[in-house]
């Protein structure tokens, strides 16, 4: 029984540890809509439904600001400064699922 006990113990402090890509994506949500479906200040992508890892490529671009597609990468630098590579990871993930 302690062994299991353990087991989920462990099992919800990871849940709970692991970023969560639906609240993270709350933030950008204003901006490209609650599916990803608008184009942010009328100048990006329709952002919803793209590739996971174009997505993580681009955010950790934006982050070092590396990249500046259409003007937006001090915007975006912004935007993606406090995350982690975890969190780019997770809302990237969340993202590339919307439709």
């Amino acid at each position: 029984m302690k062994k299991i006990s353990l087991a989920l113990l462990f099992v919800g402090a990871t849940s709970f540890l692991m970023a969560d890509g639906a609240a993270l994506y709350k933030k950008c949500a204003g901006c490209h809509g609650a599916k990803g479906e608008k184009k942010a200040l009328g100048k990006s992508a329709v952002i919803g439904g793209l590739d996971k890892a174009k997505l993580i490529e681009d955010l950790k671009g934006y982050k070092a600001g590396t990249l500046n597609l259409h003007g937006m990468g001090g915007l975006m630098k912004g935007q993606v400064a406090s995350f982690s590579d975890a969190d780019i990871e997770a809302v990237s993930d969340y993202i590339s699922k919307l439709k």
